[in-house]
C-alpha cells in the first residue's frame, strides 16, 4: 500500500500474516529501512511486496523496531541473516530482545519463543537521528506500552511522517507496561503534529486532526 512516494506498508494483516503487526518500508533513494518485522515465517510475500514498491532486499539497511512485542519482532532475527541489516531498537527493550524473552516480548501470547535478536545500534537518548540516504528519521521514546517503545517521525512529500505502532496499547503486567509514561506518550505523539500516522494494527490516519483525534481517544482510563 502506498502511503507516500516514499513509504509503504508491506506488511501485516493480508500483505504477509493475519498474526504480523504492520511493516512499513521507507525508501530514500534506493537507501532503505523496515518498520518492524512482524512475527515472520512468510519471507517470501514480504520480500515480493518489497520488490513491488520498486526496492531490492538487498537494498535494506536497517530494522527500526518500535517495541520488543513478537508480533512487531518475532520475524527479525530471520531478516536480519538473510539481509545482513542492522537492528536498531531502545536499550530498555533491547535486553528483552536480546535475552529471548518470552514473557516481556508477548511471544508466550502466540504460542511461541522469542529467538534471541542481536540489536545493532541501541537507542538511549531519549531523541535521537538515524541518517537513511539523504533523510534523516528522528527516533523518539515514548515508553508506556513498554519500557522502551520508539516513535519514528520523518517528512516524505512536505509532510511529517509518524510511525507510533501500538498506540492503541495495550496495557499489562507481563509487558512491563506503565499508564503514567503511556498517557505522557500519548500527548507527546500529539505535540509532534504528524499530518500522517502509520499506526501497527489500525491502519494509516492522514491529516493532523485526524493523526490527533486518533491518538488522543487513547488518553480516557484504560484498561
Amino acid at each position: 500500500m502506498k502511503i507516500t512516494s516514499e513509504i509503504y506498508q508491506v506488511g501485516g494483516g493480508d500483505l504477509t500474516a493475519p498474526e504480523d503487526a504492520a511493516i512499513y518500508l521507507i525508501n530514500s533513494d534506493g537507501h532503505a529501512a523496515l518498520i518492524d518485522a512482524g512475527c515472520g515465517g512468510n519471507e517470501a510475500a514480504l520480500f515480493n511486496n518489497i520488490k513491488a514498491c520498486g526496492v531490492q532486499p538487498e537494498q535494506i539497511e536497517y530494522i527500526l523496531i518500535t517495541h520488543c512485542h513478537y508480533d512487531h519482532t518475532g520475524g527479525a532475527s530471520t531478516l536480519k541473516e538473510m539481509l545482513e541489516c542492522e537492528i536498531i531498537a531502545h536499550e530498555l527493550d533491547a535486553r528483552f530482545l536480546e535475552e529471548g524473552n518470552g514473557e516481556v516480548t508477548a511471544a508466550s501470547w502466540y504460542g511461541s519463543g522469542m529467538i534471541p535478536l542481536y540489536v545493532d545500534r541501541k537507542l538511549k537518548a531519549s531523541k535521537e537521528e538515524i541518517t537513511l540516504g539523504n533523510k534523516t528519521i528522528e527516533a523518539i521514546h515514548v515508553s508506556g506500552h513498554s519500557p522502551g517503545s520508539v516513535v519514528y517521525l520523518t517528512e516524505s512529500d512536505g509532510k511529517k511522517v509518524l510511525f507510533g505502532q501500538d498506540v492503541h496499547g495495550p496495557l499489562h503486567p507481563d509487558l512491563l507496561s506503565d499508564e503514567k509514561d503511556y498517557h505522557n506518550s500519548l500527548n507527546l505523539m500529539v505535540s509532534l503534529g504528524a499530518d500522517i500516522l502509520c499506526e501497527g494494527h489500525f491502519g494509516v490516519y492522514r491529516g493532523k486532526d485526524s493523526v490527533a483525534e486518533f491518538i488522543t481517544s487513547f488518553l480516557s482510563p484504560h484498561p
